[in-house]
């Protein structure tokens, strides 16, 4: 018995996660490189850690990167899904890494050695990773992921989205792309709360809610301390 060729929507499915998550996430890593090449050439520490183990925090999301476009090219997606999100999980888990070094670093007696470019510069990048990884996590997270959802819809969806509240008001055919759950990860991140698409099943309320952590903390504790060395 011969395969089926697969769908258009299959196809772009698989294009979605081999080209536009991959750049998503290549910016991601570029981030965190520019962090350490800025904190390396200002001298900056962390803990006395120097610039270099902000390229510690970029294996994880270089290893990502492979993971999605082996993803796009393999059949047995389910597996390669567990693979993607274990590389996804070790992204959070590095940027929570990040965030405590960050916040450990402000609680120490050197806190005041600490300059407000070093603490925005740091911040910001770690909140921009934090944005793109989330979104990425919400994009595999909906009706399990973009192969289940061109394979079988979004019957069982984990955000619910204006779009499918009203359906009358969107644009034939529309359904959420990567680019609408990284615009999730984003208004979660500055609000502290869902604001675009609301989240349904308890994972994506976890997730959500973790997004919302470790924004609060990069905003509150971080940038707050940052514009108050800077005045």
């Amino acid at each position: 018995m011969t395969e089926s060729p697969p769908n258009a929507e299959l196809l772009e499915a698989r294009r979605e996660a081999r080209v536009e998550a991959t750049v998503f996430v290549a910016v991601a890593l570029a981030l965190l490189v520019l962090l350490a090449v800025v904190s390396l050439r200002a001298d900056w520490e962390l803990l006395g850690l120097r610039g270099w183990v902000w390229l510690i925090l970029c294996v994880p999301e270089a290893l990502l990167i492979g993971g999605l476009i082996a993803d796009s090219r393999v059949s047995d997606h389910r597996r390669s899904r567990r693979l993607l999100w274990l590389l996804v999980g070790a992204v959070i888990v590095g940027n929570l890494a990040g965030l405590f070094v960050m916040i450990a670093a402000l609680l120490t007696e050197k806190s005041a050695d600490l300059s407000g470019a070093q603490l925005l510069v740091s911040g910001g990048a770690v909140w921009l990773t934090n944005l793109v990884v989330f979104g990425l996590t919400f994009w595999m997270l909906d009706g399990g992921g973009p192969v289940e959802r061109a394979m079988k819809g979004r019957a069982t969806p984990d955000f619910l989205f204006p779009q499918d509240a009203t359906p009358e008001r969107s644009s034939p055919g529309w359904y959420p792309r990567l680019e609408d759950y990284v615009y999730v990860a984003l208004t979660n991140g500055i609000a502290f709360s869902p604001t675009d698409a609301m989240p349904l099943s308890r994972p994506a309320k976890a997730s959500m809610a973790v997004d919302s952590i470790i924004s609060i903390a990069v905003v509150l504790l971080v940038a707050a301390r940052a514009v108050n060395v800077l005045g």
